[in-house]
Protein backbone atom coordinates (compact mmCIF):
# COMPACT_ATOMS: atom_id res chain seq x y z
CA UNK A 1 0.00 0.00 0.00
CA UNK A 2 1.34 3.41 -0.94
CA UNK A 3 2.25 5.91 1.77
CA UNK A 4 -0.19 8.71 2.64
CA UNK A 5 1.86 11.83 1.87
CA UNK A 6 -0.61 14.35 3.29
CA UNK A 7 1.41 14.60 6.54
CA UNK A 8 5.13 14.39 7.21
CA UNK A 9 4.32 12.45 10.39
CA UNK A 10 3.26 9.51 8.22
CA UNK A 11 6.91 8.78 7.38
CA UNK A 12 7.45 7.40 10.88
CA UNK A 13 8.06 3.63 10.55
CA UNK A 14 7.35 3.70 6.79
CA UNK A 15 9.39 1.44 4.51
CA UNK A 16 11.11 3.58 1.87
CA UNK A 17 13.55 2.70 -0.90
CA UNK A 18 16.01 5.41 -1.95
CA UNK A 19 16.94 4.55 -5.54
CA UNK A 20 20.23 6.17 -6.58
CA UNK A 21 22.52 7.48 -3.85
CA UNK A 22 24.75 9.67 -5.99
CA UNK A 23 28.15 11.17 -5.26
CA UNK A 24 27.25 14.64 -4.02
CA UNK A 25 27.41 14.97 -0.25
CA UNK A 26 24.38 17.27 -0.21
CA UNK A 27 22.79 15.95 -3.39
CA UNK A 28 19.39 14.40 -3.99
CA UNK A 29 20.17 10.87 -2.79
CA UNK A 30 22.10 11.82 0.34
CA UNK A 31 19.70 14.65 1.19
CA UNK A 32 16.67 12.39 0.80
CA UNK A 33 18.22 9.65 2.94
CA UNK A 34 19.00 12.04 5.80
CA UNK A 35 15.56 13.62 5.72
CA UNK A 36 13.76 10.27 5.66
CA UNK A 37 15.79 8.92 8.59
CA UNK A 38 15.19 12.12 10.53
CA UNK A 39 11.45 11.53 10.17
CA UNK A 40 11.58 7.91 11.25
CA UNK A 41 11.47 6.05 7.95
CA UNK A 42 13.07 2.64 7.55
CA UNK A 43 15.15 3.10 4.43
CA UNK A 44 16.90 0.88 1.94
CA UNK A 45 19.46 2.73 -0.18
CA UNK A 46 20.10 0.96 -3.46
CA UNK A 47 22.45 1.93 -6.29
CA UNK A 48 24.04 0.08 -9.20
CA UNK A 49 27.39 1.63 -8.34
CA UNK A 50 29.63 -0.31 -5.96
CA UNK A 51 30.37 0.47 -2.33
CA UNK A 52 33.87 1.55 -3.35
CA UNK A 53 32.52 4.05 -5.91
CA UNK A 54 30.04 5.45 -3.39
CA UNK A 55 32.31 5.40 -0.33
CA UNK A 56 32.18 9.15 0.31
CA UNK A 57 28.38 9.26 0.15
CA UNK A 58 28.01 6.14 2.33
CA UNK A 59 30.42 7.60 4.89
CA UNK A 60 28.50 10.89 4.85
CA UNK A 61 25.22 9.12 5.63
CA UNK A 62 26.65 6.87 8.34
CA UNK A 63 28.46 9.76 10.02
CA UNK A 64 25.24 11.75 9.98
CA UNK A 65 23.25 8.79 11.33
CA UNK A 66 25.67 8.15 14.21
CA UNK A 67 25.69 11.85 15.16
CA UNK A 68 21.92 12.19 14.95
CA UNK A 69 21.30 8.98 16.92
CA UNK A 70 23.53 10.16 19.76
CA UNK A 71 21.76 13.53 19.83
CA UNK A 72 18.31 11.85 19.91
CA UNK A 73 18.79 8.63 21.92
CA UNK A 74 15.06 8.20 22.57
CA UNK A 75 13.97 8.93 18.99
CA UNK A 76 12.71 6.28 16.60
CA UNK A 77 15.57 6.52 14.11
CA UNK A 78 16.38 3.44 12.05
CA UNK A 79 19.82 2.65 10.62
CA UNK A 80 19.96 2.64 6.82
CA UNK A 81 20.31 -0.60 4.85
CA UNK A 82 22.56 -0.47 1.76
CA UNK A 83 22.07 -2.61 -1.35
CA UNK A 84 24.89 -1.56 -3.67
CA UNK A 85 26.03 -2.87 -7.03
CA UNK A 86 22.54 -4.22 -7.78
CA UNK A 87 18.80 -3.70 -7.30
CA UNK A 88 16.38 -6.20 -5.72
CA UNK A 89 12.80 -6.33 -6.98
CA UNK A 90 11.49 -6.70 -3.42
CA UNK A 91 12.83 -3.26 -2.60
CA UNK A 92 10.41 -1.80 -5.14
CA UNK A 93 7.33 -3.90 -4.47
CA UNK A 94 7.26 -4.49 -0.69
CA UNK A 95 7.72 -0.88 0.39
CA UNK A 96 5.54 2.16 1.09
CA UNK A 97 7.43 4.65 -1.10
CA UNK A 98 10.25 4.84 -3.66
CA UNK A 99 12.50 7.90 -3.76
CA UNK A 100 14.01 8.23 -7.22
CA UNK A 101 17.31 10.05 -7.73
CA UNK A 102 17.24 12.35 -10.82
CA UNK A 103 20.04 10.29 -12.37
CA UNK A 104 17.63 7.34 -12.63
CA UNK A 105 15.54 7.26 -15.80
CA UNK A 106 11.82 7.09 -15.17
CA UNK A 107 11.70 4.30 -17.76
CA UNK A 108 13.72 2.11 -15.37
CA UNK A 109 12.07 -1.29 -15.04
CA UNK A 110 12.30 -0.98 -11.25
CA UNK A 111 10.53 2.38 -11.26
CA UNK A 112 7.87 0.90 -13.54
CA UNK A 113 7.58 -2.09 -11.21
CA UNK A 114 6.86 0.16 -8.23
CA UNK A 115 4.24 2.13 -10.16
CA UNK A 116 2.59 -1.09 -11.29
CA UNK A 117 2.22 -2.04 -7.63
CA UNK A 118 0.57 1.32 -6.92
CA UNK A 119 3.52 2.64 -4.92
CA UNK A 120 4.27 6.37 -4.98
CA UNK A 121 7.53 7.30 -6.74
CA UNK A 122 8.83 10.64 -5.50
CA UNK A 123 11.99 12.75 -5.69
CA UNK A 124 13.52 15.09 -3.14
CA UNK A 125 12.14 17.95 -5.26
CA UNK A 126 8.58 16.61 -5.37
CA UNK A 127 8.55 16.10 -1.59
CA UNK A 128 9.87 19.61 -1.10
CA UNK A 129 7.17 21.07 -3.34
CA UNK A 130 4.55 19.14 -1.34
CA UNK A 131 5.55 20.54 2.01
CA UNK A 132 7.29 23.90 1.47
CA UNK A 133 4.90 26.71 2.49
CA UNK A 134 6.91 29.55 0.95
CA UNK A 135 7.41 31.01 -2.55
CA UNK A 136 9.48 28.83 -4.88
CA UNK A 137 11.30 30.33 -7.85
CA UNK A 138 12.56 27.69 -10.32
CA UNK A 139 15.01 27.85 -13.19
CA UNK A 140 15.55 25.35 -15.99
CA UNK A 141 17.27 25.44 -19.37
CA UNK A 142 20.09 23.75 -21.24
CA UNK A 143 22.68 26.39 -20.39
CA UNK A 144 22.91 29.06 -17.73
CA UNK A 145 20.48 27.62 -15.20
CA UNK A 146 23.07 27.14 -12.43
CA UNK A 147 24.46 30.67 -12.81
CA UNK A 148 20.95 32.16 -13.00
CA UNK A 149 19.87 30.19 -9.93
CA UNK A 150 22.89 31.26 -7.90
CA UNK A 151 22.64 34.89 -9.03
CA UNK A 152 18.92 35.15 -8.27
CA UNK A 153 19.54 33.61 -4.87
CA UNK A 154 22.31 36.12 -4.11
CA UNK A 155 20.10 39.04 -5.14
CA UNK A 156 17.23 37.80 -2.96
CA UNK A 157 19.60 37.39 -0.01
CA UNK A 158 19.93 41.17 0.07
CA UNK A 159 16.24 41.28 0.95
CA UNK A 160 16.19 38.08 3.04
CA UNK A 161 19.55 36.57 4.10
CA UNK A 162 17.84 33.22 4.80
CA UNK A 163 17.06 32.67 1.10
CA UNK A 164 17.53 29.00 0.11
CA UNK A 165 19.45 28.06 -3.06
CA UNK A 166 19.14 24.37 -3.94
CA UNK A 167 18.10 21.74 -6.48
CA UNK A 168 20.24 20.57 -9.36
CA UNK A 169 22.94 22.95 -8.12
CA UNK A 170 24.24 19.98 -6.00
CA UNK A 171 22.19 20.70 -2.85
CA UNK A 172 18.95 18.91 -2.02
CA UNK A 173 16.26 21.31 -0.71
CA UNK A 174 15.35 18.64 1.84
CA UNK A 175 18.50 19.76 3.69
CA UNK A 176 16.56 22.97 4.46
CA UNK A 177 12.92 21.86 4.64
CA UNK A 178 12.66 21.21 8.38
CA UNK A 179 13.99 24.58 9.52
CA UNK A 180 11.88 26.30 6.86
CA UNK A 181 8.76 24.72 8.36
CA UNK A 182 9.57 26.43 11.67
CA UNK A 183 9.90 29.89 10.12
CA UNK A 184 7.14 32.41 10.87
CA UNK A 185 7.89 34.76 7.97
CA UNK A 186 8.20 33.70 4.30
CA UNK A 187 11.65 32.64 3.10
CA UNK A 188 12.33 32.71 -0.68
CA UNK A 189 13.47 29.43 -2.22
CA UNK A 190 15.39 29.32 -5.51
CA UNK A 191 15.61 25.90 -7.17
CA UNK A 192 17.58 24.82 -10.21
CA UNK A 193 15.54 22.08 -11.91
CA UNK A 194 16.91 19.73 -14.54
CA UNK A 195 14.52 18.09 -17.00
CA UNK A 196 14.74 14.92 -14.88
CA UNK A 197 13.71 16.73 -11.72
CA UNK A 198 10.87 18.42 -13.60
CA UNK A 199 9.54 15.01 -14.58
CA UNK A 200 9.14 14.19 -10.90
CA UNK A 201 6.69 17.08 -10.31
CA UNK A 202 4.66 16.60 -13.49
CA UNK A 203 1.64 15.12 -11.72
CA UNK A 204 1.98 17.04 -8.46
CA UNK A 205 -0.55 19.74 -9.20
CA UNK A 206 1.77 22.44 -7.83
CA UNK A 207 4.26 24.63 -9.65
CA UNK A 208 6.76 27.43 -8.93
CA UNK A 209 5.63 30.99 -8.28
CA UNK A 210 8.16 32.09 -10.91
CA UNK A 211 9.36 29.72 -13.63
CA UNK A 212 12.34 30.64 -15.83
CA UNK A 213 13.50 28.90 -19.01
CA UNK A 214 16.94 30.27 -19.91
CA UNK A 215 17.18 28.54 -23.31
CA UNK A 216 16.80 25.16 -25.03
CA UNK A 217 19.54 23.44 -27.03
CA UNK A 218 20.11 19.83 -28.01
CA UNK A 219 21.31 17.96 -24.93
CA UNK A 220 20.84 14.70 -23.01
CA UNK A 221 19.98 12.84 -26.19
CA UNK A 222 21.40 9.75 -24.49
CA UNK A 223 18.46 9.99 -22.09
CA UNK A 224 15.72 11.25 -24.43
CA UNK A 225 14.56 9.72 -27.70
CA UNK A 226 14.64 13.09 -29.48
CA UNK A 227 15.18 16.81 -29.02
CA UNK A 228 11.41 17.18 -29.03
CA UNK A 229 11.11 14.78 -26.09
CA UNK A 230 13.79 16.72 -24.20
CA UNK A 231 11.98 20.02 -24.83
CA UNK A 232 8.73 18.43 -23.69
CA UNK A 233 10.38 17.65 -20.35
CA UNK A 234 11.50 21.28 -20.03
CA UNK A 235 7.95 22.47 -20.70
CA UNK A 236 6.77 20.78 -17.51
CA UNK A 237 8.00 23.78 -15.51
CA UNK A 238 5.18 25.82 -17.08
CA UNK A 239 2.59 23.04 -17.31
CA UNK A 240 2.45 22.73 -13.51
CA UNK A 241 1.91 26.45 -12.95
CA UNK A 242 -1.35 28.21 -12.24
CA UNK A 243 -2.46 31.04 -14.57
CA UNK A 244 -1.61 33.63 -11.88
CA UNK A 245 2.02 32.51 -11.56
CA UNK A 246 4.88 34.14 -13.49
CA UNK A 247 6.69 32.62 -16.49
CA UNK A 248 9.90 34.05 -17.97
CA UNK A 249 11.15 33.15 -21.47
CA UNK A 250 14.07 33.85 -23.81
CA UNK A 251 12.70 36.07 -26.60
CA UNK A 252 15.69 35.38 -28.87
CA UNK A 253 14.98 31.66 -29.45
CA UNK A 254 12.17 30.42 -31.67
CA UNK A 255 11.83 27.20 -29.66
CA UNK A 256 11.19 29.12 -26.43
CA UNK A 257 8.54 31.19 -28.17
CA UNK A 258 6.79 27.96 -29.12
CA UNK A 259 7.02 26.74 -25.53
CA UNK A 260 5.51 30.02 -24.32
CA UNK A 261 2.46 29.43 -26.52
CA UNK A 262 1.68 26.29 -24.48
CA UNK A 263 2.31 27.79 -21.04
CA UNK A 264 -0.66 28.24 -18.68
CA UNK A 265 0.63 31.44 -17.13
CA UNK A 266 -1.20 34.65 -17.91
CA UNK A 267 1.83 36.60 -16.63
CA UNK A 268 4.46 36.05 -19.32
CA UNK A 269 7.71 38.01 -19.35
CA UNK A 270 10.66 37.98 -21.73
CA UNK A 271 14.42 38.59 -21.81
CA UNK A 272 16.37 39.62 -24.90
CA UNK A 273 19.70 41.01 -26.04
CA UNK A 274 17.69 43.51 -28.12
CA UNK A 275 14.82 45.87 -27.27
CA UNK A 276 11.61 43.89 -26.82
CA UNK A 277 8.90 44.19 -29.43
CA UNK A 278 5.76 46.08 -28.53
CA UNK A 279 3.50 44.14 -26.20
CA UNK A 280 6.26 42.10 -24.60
CA UNK A 281 7.13 42.91 -20.98
CA UNK A 282 10.42 41.95 -19.38
CA UNK A 283 14.12 42.87 -19.40
CA UNK A 284 16.43 43.57 -22.31
CA UNK A 285 19.78 44.96 -23.46
CA UNK A 286 19.96 48.19 -25.43
CA UNK A 287 23.49 49.29 -26.25
CA UNK A 288 25.42 48.77 -23.02
CA UNK A 289 22.36 49.31 -20.83
CA UNK A 290 20.20 46.63 -19.26
CA UNK A 291 16.60 47.75 -18.89
CA UNK A 292 13.26 46.72 -17.47
CA UNK A 293 10.25 47.48 -19.67
CA UNK A 294 7.46 49.52 -18.12
CA UNK A 295 4.12 50.96 -19.11
CA UNK A 296 5.66 54.42 -19.58
CA UNK A 297 9.31 54.14 -20.66
CA UNK A 298 12.03 51.47 -20.20
CA UNK A 299 14.06 51.88 -17.01
CA UNK A 300 17.81 51.17 -16.98
CA UNK A 301 18.94 49.16 -13.94
CA UNK A 302 22.52 48.29 -14.91
CA UNK A 303 25.26 48.74 -17.49
CA UNK A 304 27.15 45.77 -18.93
CA UNK A 305 30.40 47.46 -17.90
CA UNK A 306 29.29 47.31 -14.27
CA UNK A 307 28.53 43.59 -14.01
CA UNK A 308 31.12 41.11 -12.79
CA UNK A 309 29.95 38.22 -14.99
CA UNK A 310 31.74 38.12 -18.34
CA UNK A 311 30.44 36.99 -21.74
CA UNK A 312 27.34 37.60 -23.81
CA UNK A 313 25.82 34.31 -22.66
CA UNK A 314 25.93 35.63 -19.11
CA UNK A 315 23.92 38.71 -20.09
CA UNK A 316 20.93 36.39 -20.53
CA UNK A 317 21.53 34.98 -17.06
CA UNK A 318 21.75 38.48 -15.60
CA UNK A 319 18.53 39.54 -17.33
CA UNK A 320 16.64 36.44 -16.13
CA UNK A 321 17.75 36.73 -12.51
CA UNK A 322 17.33 40.50 -12.36
CA UNK A 323 13.85 40.37 -13.87
CA UNK A 324 12.69 37.72 -11.40
CA UNK A 325 14.09 39.71 -8.48
CA UNK A 326 12.48 42.90 -9.80
CA UNK A 327 9.10 41.17 -10.05
CA UNK A 328 9.21 40.14 -6.38
CA UNK A 329 10.07 43.62 -5.21
CA UNK A 330 13.85 43.78 -4.89
CA UNK A 331 15.08 47.32 -5.46
CA UNK A 332 17.11 48.23 -8.54
CA UNK A 333 19.90 49.35 -6.21
CA UNK A 334 20.13 45.93 -4.54
CA UNK A 335 20.05 44.20 -7.92
CA UNK A 336 22.88 46.37 -9.26
CA UNK A 337 25.06 45.90 -6.17
CA UNK A 338 24.78 42.13 -6.52
CA UNK A 339 25.58 42.26 -10.24
CA UNK A 340 28.73 44.21 -9.45
CA UNK A 341 30.00 41.57 -7.02
CA UNK A 342 28.71 38.22 -8.35
CA UNK A 343 31.50 36.81 -10.55
CA UNK A 344 29.97 33.40 -11.22
CA UNK A 345 30.15 29.83 -9.97
CA UNK A 346 33.22 27.59 -9.78
CA UNK A 347 33.80 25.54 -12.90
CA UNK A 348 32.12 27.97 -15.29
CA UNK A 349 34.81 29.72 -17.35
CA UNK A 350 36.60 30.20 -14.04
CA UNK A 351 40.12 31.60 -14.28
CA UNK A 352 42.07 29.49 -11.78
CA UNK A 353 45.44 31.20 -12.01
CA UNK A 354 48.49 31.97 -14.08
CA UNK A 355 51.84 30.18 -14.12
CA UNK A 356 54.82 31.55 -16.07
CA UNK A 357 52.56 33.49 -18.41
CA UNK A 358 50.12 30.63 -19.03
CA UNK A 359 46.51 31.09 -17.87
CA UNK A 360 44.54 28.09 -16.54
CA UNK A 361 40.74 28.08 -16.87
CA UNK A 362 38.26 25.63 -15.33
CA UNK A 363 35.13 25.29 -17.46
CA UNK A 364 34.27 21.73 -16.40
CA UNK A 365 30.53 22.41 -16.42
CA UNK A 366 30.65 22.89 -20.20
CA UNK A 367 29.11 19.47 -20.82
CA UNK A 368 27.80 20.30 -24.30
CA UNK A 369 29.52 21.47 -27.51
CA UNK A 370 27.79 24.86 -27.23
CA UNK A 371 29.34 25.38 -23.80
CA UNK A 372 32.82 24.69 -25.13
CA UNK A 373 32.25 26.95 -28.11
CA UNK A 374 31.25 29.80 -25.76
CA UNK A 375 34.50 29.36 -23.80
CA UNK A 376 36.57 29.26 -27.00
CA UNK A 377 34.88 32.44 -28.21
CA UNK A 378 35.66 34.21 -24.94
CA UNK A 379 39.28 33.12 -24.44
CA UNK A 380 40.43 32.40 -27.99
CA UNK A 381 42.83 34.59 -29.91
CA UNK A 382 43.39 32.65 -33.10
CA UNK A 383 45.35 29.65 -31.87
CA UNK A 384 46.43 30.29 -28.27
CA UNK A 385 44.36 27.61 -26.52
CA UNK A 386 45.32 24.16 -25.30
CA UNK A 387 41.96 22.47 -24.83
CA UNK A 388 41.16 19.59 -22.48
CA UNK A 389 38.01 17.97 -23.87
CA UNK A 390 36.21 14.70 -24.54
CA UNK A 391 34.43 12.15 -22.38
CA UNK A 392 31.05 10.43 -22.37
CA UNK A 393 28.47 10.95 -25.06
CA UNK A 394 25.08 12.59 -24.53
CA UNK A 395 23.95 12.18 -28.12
CA UNK A 396 25.74 15.26 -29.46
CA UNK A 397 27.31 16.03 -32.80
CA UNK A 398 30.60 17.94 -32.73
CA UNK A 399 31.05 19.45 -36.20
CA UNK A 400 30.52 23.08 -35.11
CA UNK A 401 32.64 22.63 -32.02
CA UNK A 402 35.34 21.12 -34.25
CA UNK A 403 35.35 24.24 -36.43
CA UNK A 404 35.84 26.44 -33.36
CA UNK A 405 38.64 24.18 -32.12
CA UNK A 406 40.43 24.39 -35.47
CA UNK A 407 40.27 28.19 -35.30
CA UNK A 408 41.26 28.73 -31.65
CA UNK A 409 43.34 25.75 -30.48
CA UNK A 410 47.01 24.91 -30.95
CA UNK A 411 46.68 21.56 -29.17
CA UNK A 412 43.92 19.33 -27.78
CA UNK A 413 44.07 16.77 -24.99
CA UNK A 414 41.19 14.28 -25.22
CA UNK A 415 39.88 12.26 -22.29
CA UNK A 416 38.91 8.73 -23.24
CA UNK A 417 35.16 8.14 -23.43
CA UNK A 418 32.27 7.16 -25.64
CA UNK A 419 32.21 10.60 -27.31
CA UNK A 420 35.93 10.96 -27.88
CA UNK A 421 36.12 9.30 -31.31
CA UNK A 422 33.53 11.79 -32.60
CA UNK A 423 35.36 14.75 -31.06
CA UNK A 424 38.66 13.52 -32.49
CA UNK A 425 37.15 13.31 -35.96
CA UNK A 426 35.61 16.79 -35.67
CA UNK A 427 38.85 18.58 -34.73
CA UNK A 428 40.59 17.39 -37.91
CA UNK A 429 44.31 18.11 -38.17
CA UNK A 430 44.67 19.94 -34.84
CA UNK A 431 47.53 18.20 -32.94
CA UNK A 432 46.11 16.11 -30.12
CA UNK A 433 46.64 13.26 -27.70
CA UNK A 434 44.28 10.87 -25.90
CA UNK A 435 44.64 10.23 -22.17
CA UNK A 436 42.83 8.36 -19.41
CA UNK A 437 43.48 10.58 -16.39
CA UNK A 438 43.67 14.24 -15.38
CA UNK A 439 47.30 13.78 -14.35
CA UNK A 440 48.26 12.70 -17.87
CA UNK A 441 46.07 15.39 -19.43
CA UNK A 442 47.61 18.15 -17.36
CA UNK A 443 51.16 16.96 -18.01
CA UNK A 444 50.50 16.91 -21.76
CA UNK A 445 48.98 20.39 -21.70
CA UNK A 446 51.76 21.88 -19.58
CA UNK A 447 54.43 20.41 -21.87
CA UNK A 448 53.24 22.38 -24.91
CA UNK A 449 52.05 25.58 -23.17
CA UNK A 450 54.12 28.71 -23.75
CA UNK A 451 53.88 32.38 -22.77
CA UNK A 452 50.46 33.81 -23.68
CA UNK A 453 48.71 30.45 -23.99
CA UNK A 454 45.55 29.38 -22.17
CA UNK A 455 45.02 25.87 -20.85
CA UNK A 456 41.26 25.46 -20.97
CA UNK A 457 39.34 22.58 -19.39
CA UNK A 458 36.07 22.74 -21.36
CA UNK A 459 35.11 19.16 -22.24
CA UNK A 460 31.92 19.56 -24.30
CA UNK A 461 30.82 16.15 -22.99
CA UNK A 462 29.72 14.37 -19.83
CA UNK A 463 32.34 13.33 -17.29
CA UNK A 464 31.37 9.76 -16.50
CA UNK A 465 34.02 7.10 -17.00
CA UNK A 466 37.28 8.81 -16.12
CA UNK A 467 35.74 10.98 -13.36
CA UNK A 468 33.07 10.68 -10.67
CA UNK A 469 31.24 13.71 -12.06
CA UNK A 470 31.95 17.09 -13.64
CA UNK A 471 32.89 18.65 -10.29
CA UNK A 472 35.42 15.91 -9.57
CA UNK A 473 36.90 16.66 -13.00
CA UNK A 474 37.18 20.35 -12.17
CA UNK A 475 38.56 19.73 -8.68
CA UNK A 476 41.32 17.52 -10.06
CA UNK A 477 42.22 20.20 -12.60
CA UNK A 478 42.42 22.89 -9.90
CA UNK A 479 44.64 20.72 -7.71
CA UNK A 480 47.01 20.23 -10.65
CA UNK A 481 47.26 24.00 -11.14
CA UNK A 482 47.98 24.47 -7.43
CA UNK A 483 50.65 21.76 -7.51
CA UNK A 484 52.28 23.37 -10.58
CA UNK A 485 52.46 26.76 -8.83
CA UNK A 486 54.04 25.12 -5.79
CA UNK A 487 56.54 23.22 -7.96
CA UNK A 488 57.63 26.19 -10.08
CA UNK A 489 57.52 28.72 -7.27
CA UNK A 490 55.92 31.20 -9.63
CA UNK A 491 52.45 32.28 -10.56
CA UNK A 492 49.38 32.61 -8.39
CA UNK A 493 45.90 31.27 -7.91
CA UNK A 494 43.00 33.56 -8.67
CA UNK A 495 40.66 34.41 -5.77
CA UNK A 496 38.14 31.63 -5.12
CA UNK A 497 34.60 32.36 -6.26
CA UNK A 498 31.99 31.60 -3.60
Amino acid sequence: MSLDLSKIENFQDAMVTVMGLGRFKQGSGVGAAKWLMRHGAQIVITDLKSETELKESVDEIMTWYDTYKKAHPTGHVYPPVFVLGEHHEDDFTNVDLVMQNPGVARESKFVELAKKEGIHVESDISLFFRYCPFPIYSITGTRGKSTTTALLGEILKRKNPKTVIAGNITRSPLEDLDWLLEEKEPVPVVLELSSWLLESIQDLGKGPDIAILTNAYKDHLDRYASFEAYVKAKEIIFEVQRPDQVAIFNADQEITKEIADHAKSEKKFWVSLSPLTEGKAGAFKEGDNLKFSSETAPVAFANTKDIALIGEHNVYNVLCASLAAHLVGVSDEDILETLKSFAGLPGRQQVIGEVEGVMYVNDTTATSPEGTMAALARFGNGGNIILLAGGSTKGFTFEQMGTSVQKECKYVVLFEGTATNDVEKAIGDVPHIRVDSMEKAFAAAASVATLGDIVLLSPGTASFGVFKNEFDRGDQFEKMVGALIKKTGSGELAPTVT
